[in-house]
């Protein structure tokens, strides 16, 4: 299991548009792959759980992968958060 702290660049934050393209680019990974604020949980490829902790912009939250691409997948997650969720 890796855990990574990220600050959250989008302008909206998690909101529903960048909550499902952080969704499609988590479900690409064998690891399971959660983001934790204030001690609160949710599973990275599920978009009730992402909504639910309400992240703004500009916050921190941990990123916690675990399993065989763990490595890779926060890699690469980070990246994209820290591009504001593009890929551009």
């Amino acid at each position: 299991m890796i855990v990574r702290e990220i600050v959250i660049k989008n302008e909206s934050g998690l909101e529903s548009k960048a909550a499902a393209m952080l969704i499609q680019k988590a479900s690409g990974y064998a690891s399971n792959i959660w983001i934790e604020k204030n001690a609160r949980r949710a599973n990275a490829k599920s978009l009730l759980g992402i909504l639910s902790l309400g992240v703004s912009k500009g916050e921190k939250v941990l990123l916690i992968a675990d399993g065989a691409d763990e490595s890779l997948a926060l890699d690469e997650l980070e990246l994209f958060a820290n591009r504001g969720m593009s890929d551009e």
